[in-house]
């Protein structure tokens, strides 16, 4: 009953003889209990019944309680508290060989443990016990398979303890959490001069690039793919129509959809870059592959503008940090172990907006759960840099001034 049931399937298909016969007895765990106590009780019994007997006439009626009192610290000693702690604690020494005992066993007494299974699984269903739907207990949720990468695989590089938690927690992150907003992808407008065009598309940091005419949510054309577009991109004459003719029809994603369904519709469609759009189809923002596998393995080098979020956050002696506004939350969640909410605005800046309903000017400061957020500094229309402190750091900094 102590095996670790994944060890156990693992080593069963391996083909581990005492492993495939552990394997059945557990899957009738009535069964196995019964032929188990069926023996270990016939044998306590029995020993009883031999002891009394024998105190009876080494010594009358005063050696029947020295008997018992005996026989229960042997009993306990070394039939009950040593072994079952041996097979608490090595399970596998313990199951394997005593599963080639306990199976001719069973196929012999049969009978009898069906007889006792019949009375004691009638007994335990007057309790709406069901004892067919035991080994449903082993199946483990979200949360407790978080546990196990954590707990149980010490073992590993934290690296690829985050990566496994990370793979965990596509389902719950939805492409709205770590698009590129709409503001800051790199698109092309062919309504310009065509040298301006190339010149644009050859400053690309990206081999994909949003065409659009005007407006990006009026008139989109497609993507480019620079690397197909090269052998066009290199003739002597490029006009406006033949990069036209090579853009591909542009991919849409609702922003609702979690990471871990675009992943596999990234592959069903062979995509690598989808555009995301919310509920009456306006334009949000863009999602790359590259995105998407960054909330697995950290972040990537193959983004040419991307900054590290290191070099976002500066770090005071007081314990607080000054960060820029426009950093995503789960980014630094999950850089640098906080809690701030993450079920409304994605940034720092639309948090603290969202709170305050206004754009506050610098020296503004609100709590938010445990986090002291002060505003350093804005623009017309967004905050820039904020101080982040704990409000046990700075009610211990208050009580220290004072």
């Amino acid at each position: 009953m102590a095996l670790n049931r994944y060890r156990l399937k693992h080593q069963v298909k391996s083909g581990h003889k005492g492993a495939k016969l552990a394997q059945k007895l557990l899957e009738s765990p009535d069964r196995l209990l019964g032929v188990i106590l069926l023996g270990n009780n016939f044998v306590n019994i029995f020993a009883s019944s031999i002891a009394t007997i024998i105190a009876m006439k080494l010594m009358g009626e005063a050696g029947i309680a020295i008997a018992a009192g005996l026989l229960t610290m042997v009993v306990l000693v070394f039939a009950e508290v040593a072994p079952k702690t041996l097979a608490a604690i090595y399970p596998e020494k313990i199951a394997y060989p005593a599963a080639y005992a306990l199976t001719p066993l069973l196929k012999v007494l049969s009978p009898i443990v069906w007889l006792v299974n019949f009375f004691a699984n009638g007994f335990l269903r007057l309790f709406r016990v069901n004892v067919k739907n035991a080994d449903d207990n082993h199946s483990l949720s979200h949360e407790e398979l978080q546990t196990l990468i954590y707990e149980a695989t010490s073992q590993l590089p934290e690296q690829y303890r985050s990566m496994l938690s990370s793979v965990l927690e596509l389902e719950n992150v939805t492409v709205e959490d770590v698009m590129i907003p709409k503001q800051d992808m790199y698109a092309v407008d062919v309504d310009q001069p065509i040298e301006q065009i190339l010149k644009a598309i050859q400053k690309s940091p990206y081999t994909r690039v949003p065409i659009y005419r005007g407006s990006l949510d009026e008139d989109l054309i497609g993507i480019l793919n620079l690397r197909r577009a090269l052998p066009v991109l290199m003739r002597s004459e490029v006009t406006l129509k033949d990069i036209i003719k090579i853009t591909r029809q542009a991919y849409f994603v609702p922003e609702t959809t979690s990471l871990n369904v675009q992943l596999a519709k990234f592959n069903d469609n062979k995509r690598r870059m989808a555009l995301i759009v919310d509920e009456y189809g306006d334009l949000q923002g863009l999602l790359t592959m590259e995105d998407l596998l960054e909330e697995i393995v950290g972040k990537l080098s193959t983004d040419a503008k991307a900054k590290p979020i290191e070099e976002t956050v500066a770090f005071h002696e007081d314990g607080s940090m000054t960060i820029d506004a426009s950093e995503f939350i789960r980014d630094l969640n999950k850089a640098y172990d906080l809690s701030l909410p993450t079920d409304g605005p994605k940034t720092l800046n639309g948090l603290i907006q969202e709170v305050l309903e206004e754009l506050p000017s610098p020296g503004t400061c609100i709590k938010i759960d445990e986090y002291v957020l002060e505003v350093i500094e804005t623009s017309s229309n967004a905050i820039e840099a904020v101080k982040l402190s704990t409000y046990t750091e700075v009610k211990r900094k208050k009580v220290s001034n004072d």
